[in-house]
């Protein structure tokens, strides 16, 4: 009789197929699938249509550094982060994401990667926040932190955070940086402004999404001639976060590139802050981890 009760109230195993993939799912799949989940909502919901972000729904989803500090927007710092502006967007942060957050949730942990995940997330956007509330006014100030009305979005910031504790853990692990679709959002840019593309701005955008689709299943092909068409630049992972935006911060003042500038940056301190620490507190193991990734 007690085997019986000892048996009969273990609950039936679930063998279906949904509930063993998410089961498994890395904290890195659950962020990836929240962010797919919202973009979903929030375009059936039609958050996503208004394209100044004010006049909708989306004022309370997205981050305004006006509505954030003079209304209390408070929710909008996490919020924000699951909000791509479109599929583009989207899809590239995620890519980002799979491989960037599989690669640091090894090394520290789900707990730890979720943490400094979300912790770098917010910090990115407050970051953020706080320069475009702070220093408003001036055209160029505009350029580099954004302007105090402006409506800001995505999973960057988090990532920068992950990307700044890999820059101190492993700073010699050699990764490609994708350079192409940098340099294609620059040069649409460019072409944006100029009065003979002013009829073509559709198709600008349509060719910059395609090459950035292109790009990115052409370094997952395992293809090297093909591979070339991203324009891949090998670099260790310290070098990374310089690359990706001291550039951007540069270029700004010169073009509007409508790129959360202070949020990478504020991800990045984040992250590094958190690298610093674990350097610090587990010596050991993270110089091994470090001369183990540097071969």
């Amino acid at each position: 009789m007690n085997n019986y009760f000892k048996v009969s109230s273990i609950p039936p195993k679930n063998n279906s197929f949904i509930y063993s993939f998410f089961k498994n799912l890395k904290v890195t799949g659950w962020l990836i699938f929240l962010n797919i989940l919202f973009f979903i909502l929030f375009s059936l919901l039609g958050v996503l249509k208004d394209s100044d972000c004010g006049l909708s729904f989306c004022k309370f989803i997205a981050l305004q550094p006006n509505n954030l500090f003079l209304n209390n927007y408070w929710w909008t710092l996490l919020t924000s982060m699951f909000m791509h502006v479109n599929i583009i967007h989207l899809f590239v942060n995620l890519f980002s994401l799979y491989f960037i957050g599989n690669f640091l949730e090894t090394l520290i942990g789900k707990k730890r990667f979720f943490w400094v995940y979300l912790l770098s997330g917010l910090f990115a956007g407050l970051f953020f926040a706080l320069f475009a509330f702070l220093f408003k006014g001036p055209w160029w100030s505009i350029r580099i932190f954004g302007g105090a009305d402006t409506f800001a979005m995505g999973a960057s910031g988090a990532l920068f955070g992950l990307v700044g504790v890999l820059a101190l853990l492993v700073p010699r692990n050699k990764v490609f940086l994708i350079a192409g679709p940098i340099i294609a959002l620059i040069l649409i840019n460019v072409l944006r402004v100029l009065p003979f593309f002013q009829s073509f701005i559709f198709l600008l955008d349509f060719l910059f999404i395609l090459y950035v689709v292109l790009s990115i299943y052409s370094m997952v092909s395992f293809n090297s001639t093909l591979s070339k068409l991203a324009l891949p630049i090998e670099m260790p992972l310290w070098a990374v976060p310089i690359v990706a935006i001291v550039p951007l911060i540069v270029l700004s003042l010169f073009i509007d590139l409508s790129v959360g500038n202070m949020a990478h940056l504020g991800g990045f301190i984040a992250g590094s802050i958190y690298g610093i620490y674990l350097k610090f507190k587990y010596k050991k193991k993270t110089k091994l981890i470090a001369q183990y990734y540097s071969r």
